[in-house]
């Protein structure tokens, strides 16, 4: 059961009705039911994952540290809802586990990027030149590094909301990694 209680957006008023009838049309979630607590935070959501998606980085790159980051913060509900979002952005089944490693996808460059995925959270952000380093080698330029700490903090953002919220899932589940 959320510990904050969802705005149902057949009744919402105001912004939050505002919000569901536009952006959010026919995207009931739980997690942005509960955040319509707040429309501003939730116009805010919007406005900072509306901006990433306009960026450099690649659907499946952002998916990626989203999977990667969440896992690591063990949040399940984020972790079911990229699941499905990065098999929607060309993420394979098993690229969806590895960036959930933060490791093995095949890819030199996606390697890379969950890879320091991983270093801005285990590091706090503090990453190493050479973390910087590996993913410039990998091709990333500095305006992807940036975007890359912007996902992470998106990734953040909704994984502590969820946490705070306990955030019943409705979506699909992820399976269980080792």
């Amino acid at each position: 059961m959320p510990r904050l209680k969802p705005v149902d957006p057949a009744t919402a008023t105001g912004k939050a009705k505002e919000i569901f009838d536009g952006p959010l049309k026919g995207k009931d979630l739980n997690i942005f039911k509960s955040m319509a607590n707040s429309p501003a935070l939730l116009q805010a959501f919007l406005a900072y994952s509306g901006g990433l998606r306009e960026g450099v980085l690649e659907p499946k790159e952002r998916e990626l540290i989203q999977l990667a980051v969440s896992e690591a913060n063990g949040c399940s509900y984020c972790v079911s809802a990229h699941s499905g979002l990065g098999k929607q952005a060309g993420l394979s089944d098993d690229q969806v586990i590895a960036a959930r490693k933060g490791q093995g996808l095949g890819d030199l460059k996606l390697d890379a990027l969950a890879h320091f995925a991983v270093a801005l959270h285990e590091k706090r952000g503090y990453v190493s030149n050479e973390d910087v380093a590996q993913l410039r080698s990998a091709g990333y330029a500095d305006s992807h590094i940036a975007e890359a700490v912007g996902n992470y903090a998106l990734a953040t953002f909704t994984n502590y909301f969820n946490h705070v919220n306990q955030t019943p899932l409705d979506i699909p589940e992820a399976p269980q990694i080792s």
